[in-house]
């Protein structure tokens, strides 16, 4: 009877922890998906602060990089390499814009949430992006 409270306070303690372990999130850079060409998918993205950010090279051409003015504060801006995969861990809440740079005018771009959108929001709604990404990025924002 006195080894079952041990037992079973790690048992909890275990399962507790596995609980706690931060999750991975994988998107697609593609020509063409669900959307249309040129994508990520799912271009929005909602995670806990400490979770992670896989970007998928599924077509060669494709890069995924942080876009300035669409960052919290305090948060590292990100670069991947073309046509390789990335994965960023992000552990400051707030909204995060993703492009694409070689197709970025072309509306190849996405949102990461952390937790709260609201430390950053208004101002990642006020950053001028060209072309289609301006108008997905308004999309994508609006809906937050």
């Amino acid at each position: 009877m006195k080894f079952l409270l041990p037992a079973a306070i790690a048992a909890a303690l275990a399962f507790t922890l596995s609980a706690a372990e931060a999750a991975n999130i994988e998107v697609k850079m593609l020509n063409k998906g669900a959307k249309g060409v040129m994508v990520f998918e799912p271009d929005l993205v909602k995670i806990q602060p400490g979770d992670s950010v896989t970007f998928i090279s599924v077509n060669p051409g494709h890069d995924a990089m942080s876009v300035p003015g669409m960052l919290p504060d305090g948060a590292e801006p990100f670069e991947g390499q073309l046509s390789k995969d990335v994965t960023v861990t992000f552990t400051v809440p707030g909204v995060y814009g993703v492009k694409c740079k070689p197709h970025f005018v072309m509306g190849m771009v996405a949102v990461v949430v952390v937790g709260d959108p609201s430390p950053n929001l208004e101002a990642a709604k006020a950053v001028k992006n060209p072309g289609k990404a301006g108008k997905l990025f308004t999309e994508l924002l609006g809906g937050l």
